[in-house]
């Protein structure tokens, strides 16, 4: 009985101090920063802040504590989605078992390099802390070549989840795990949404990154589960992992340019991925580069990507590489994946003088890769004694690049119920992606109360139609004028005083061309953040601007310019332009990136600049000004140059600059500077059914990569042949010139 009562006793006791621990838990709500900093230093195991809804304005948030596994301690919104953290702020974690949640940082940026870090400083980390259904929208510098990081993750055994990362235009990558020693991390990455990430037009533009090269031969042990990728296109790698041990489970990428990569690290996994290309370029699946990856029960469809961007890309590697090139595959499992219609499967990828290692020791076993037409997507650039293949099935094709390991027949395919496509063969079963597959869904990852982008880009649909008939008028309807919206001018002559600032997406119309708008200062636009420009229907007159060099039609805010803003000139006139030497049409700069720029039955007369001026060249730079120029059914004539488009550097992270002429005309341009046209490093180059007379030549400089150019159906009169040059290639130039006639007259 004694033993019985001391039983009894003992648990009285533990419950008692439990009844107190819990009861010792305190709500504080806090209203200022003041208040804050007194609360924080306060904190106990099982404690919560609040802060209270509305904006917390340059607000420097340091979160230190201890909590426990029982009681962590967490700093919260007093209503999720109501608490703003704007202007120049960020947060820091450090301690163990500590909770963020409900907050939303945007209309700013970080001061530092990170938005939010799982650190205070080198030596002060956070473990077992958790940063879950926090958002973070658009916090961005206003100019792109400033580096940050949105999430870095240090210390071990951390945790990021059900958070929202949408609209990073800047240098840096979204969410990073920072490794400063070989330790194993062992965090976790799961139910986030991480959506519209635009072309950097750089390397460095990473939505996830698990370590770098530097501490890439050992292992982390972190898990990436469940995540949603919608439109991530900073660069060819989504996801960049640089260690060992990492697993990539279940995760969706949607119409994401770039692939997920192993970059560096052995040992990894990649399993239960869902890739929807949906055609759209450079849609990729999964990179294989290192020692003992294993690539297991994958979905891809639609994937266009070709290149590094492949459905798979196993890449040649570098013998005795050091680590931060391309270690050689060796003992890779490629197994029971499915691909369908994809543009291509590169075995070997990047295979050339100095990555001359191809795989070995590696398997691509029961994998089930189906096209709706017959040409076969295998492309093999490597010698492939090192890969054995057994089980795989293919829909017929016309010239089989692989033989053994492979059965191509007729493969008939039916949606499942998890809205994936299997054969409706039973004996094809076994092969390809399990049918327990069950992607993520984009409303499972994410945060409920805070909206996630229905579409990317620059959208110039019409909401709503402003009339304009007089000069005062259009500068009213302007200031009035929402996103989206048109200025429709009538017919006439309208005279700006002041250039117009430009921070919404507009489309400004003329009738005809019988409306013209002359402008009395440097600039008629100026592009602001946020903005972007529709011309359509206008004729454009710098007779009147003032005769200084540096004039410019339309010009970017350098200051406050537009994170990705997109030009279209359709169906109207630019003359005039040459009260001075230099006076260009669009102005640009590595410093601001442009999504677009497209031109369209338009004419140029008298233009003693640029058409398209890139304005700053770094040398070895890689950043580039704008992702797509297309011009088409345009008349030039009597311009300094039609365009210069340059891309510096040796980096191959990128899928642009992208450049197309077709079906225009281009007379007595480009002659004082030998060239009407300059492109240099442009990865896609399209020049077709164009007439040059009394111009400038073309000159094209290729870099690094693999450049597509083709110069075809065009016509030189009195202008010289194009030029073509290889900077790192050797060999001859890589362009296709054909059925083009040089020489004779206009």
């Amino acid at each position: 009985m004694t033993g019985i009562r001391e039983c009894r006793l003992a648990l009285l006791v533990v419950a008692a101090v439990i009844g107190c621990t819990s009861a010792a838990a305190k709500e504080i709500r806090v209203s200022d920063q003041a208040a804050y900093a007194r609360a924080v230093k306060q904190v106990k195991p099982g404690d919560v802040i609040e802060l209270a809804d509305g904006e917390w304005r340059d607000f420097k948030i340091l979160f230190e504590g201890q909590g426990t596994a029982a009681q962590p301690i967490t700093l919260t919104a007093q209503t999720k989605g109501k608490v703003f953290v704007t202007g120049q702020s960020n947060l820091r974690l450090a301690g163990e078992y500590l909770v963020v949640s409900g907050l939303v940082f945007r209309d700013g940026h970080t001061p530092t390099d990170e938005v939010i870090s799982f650190r205070r400083d080198s030596k002060r980390v956070a473990r077992h802390s958790r940063v879950t259904e926090v958002v973070i929208d658009a916090f961005n510098p206003s100019d792109r070549r400033r580096q940050d990081h949105w999430v870095s993750l240090y210390g071990q055994a951390n945790r990021v989840d059900h958070s929202q990362f949408v609209g990073k235009t800047n240098a840096g990558v979204t969410l990073a795990v920072i490794r400063d020693a070989p330790v194993e991390d062992r965090h976790r990455i799961d139910h986030n949404y991480f959506g519209f990430r635009p072309p950097l037009g750089s390397n460095g533009g990473e939505t996830l990154r698990i370590g770098t090269s530097e501490q890439s031969l050992s292992a982390s042990r972190s898990v990436v589960e469940r995540n949603y990728f919608e439109h991530c296109d900073g660069e060819v790698e989504i996801v960049s992992n640089k260690s060992g041990g990492n697993s990539f489970l279940g995760n969706t990428f949607f119409e994401s340019q770039g692939s997920l990569v192993l970059r560096h690290g052995n040992d990894n996994l990649v399993e239960g991925n869902v890739f929807f290309g949906n055609g759209r370029p450079h849609t990729g699946g999964i990179r294989v580069i290192n020692a003992r990856q294993t690539i297991r029960g994958n979905y891809m469809e639609g994937v266009a990507g070709t290149g590094f961007a492949s459905a798979f890309a196993v890449m040649n590697g570098v013998p005795n590489s050091v680590i931060n090139r391309y270690h050689q595959v060796a003992g890779a499992r490629i197994e029971n994946n499915t691909i369908v219609d994809a543009a291509r499967i590169t075995l070997g990828a990047g295979a050339d003088a100095e990555r001359s290692a191809p795989p070995v020791d590696s398997k691509f076993e029961r994998n089930l890769i189906v096209g709706r037409t017959e040409q076969d997507p295998f492309l093999v650039e490597t010698e492939l004694s090192g890969v054995s293949f057994a089980g795989n099935v293919q829909s017929e094709v016309a010239k089989p690049a692989l033989s053994a390991g492979f059965t191509r027949r007729a493969i008939e395919l039916a949606r499942g119920e998890n809205g994936l496509l299997y054969p409706k063969d039973p004996a094809l079963a076994q092969v390809g992606a399990p049918r327990s597959l069950v992607p993520v869904r984009k409303e499972e990852t994410g945060v409920a109360w805070y909206s996630k982008p229905s579409k990317g880009g620059v959208d110039f649909s019409v909401e709503e139609t402003h009339r304009v008939t007089s000069s005062a008028e259009l500068t009213g309807a302007l200031a009035a004028a929402m996103n989206g919206d048109t200025i429709q001018l009538a017919a006439g002559e309208y005279v700006v005083d002041a250039p117009l600032m430009v921070d919404r997406a507009l489309t400004i119309a003329g009738s005809q061309r019988a409306t013209t708008i002359r402008f009395k200062q440097a600039s008629l636009f100026v592009l602001r953040r946020g903005g972007a420009l529709r011309l359509q229907g206008l004729r454009i007159s710098g007779a009147a601007a003032p005769a200084q060099p540096g004039n410019v039609v339309i010009k970017l805010d350098e200051k406050n310019a537009p994170a990705h803003y997109a030009v279209e000139i359709l169906d109207s006139e630019f003359v005039d332009l040459n009260r001075a030497a230099g006076f260009d049409v669009i102005a640009v700069s590595p410093r601001f990136f442009g999504q677009r720029l497209a031109i369209r039955d338009s004419a140029f007369t008298d233009v003693s600049g640029a058409v398209l001026a890139v304005t700053v060249r770094e040398g070895g730079d890689p950043l580039y000004a704008l992702e797509t120029i297309e011009i088409s059914n345009t008349s030039f004539n009597r311009v300094g140059r039609v365009a210069d488009v340059f891309r510096g550097g040796r980096d191959e992270s990128t899928f642009g600059p992208r450049f197309t002429l077709t079906n225009s005309t281009i007379a007595d341009s480009g002659k004082d500077e030998g060239n009407s046209l300059r492109l240099s490093g442009v990865l896609f180059t399209h020049i077709a059914g164009n007439r040059f007379s009394d111009s400038g030549r073309i000159e094209i400089t290729h870099g690094v990569g693999a450049p597509q150019t083709a110069i075809v159906d065009n016509r030189f009169a009195d202008t010289p042949a194009p030029v073509i040059r290889e900077l790192y290639a050797k060999g001859p130039p890589r362009v296709a010139l054909e059925r083009n006639v040089t020489g004779g007259a206009k």
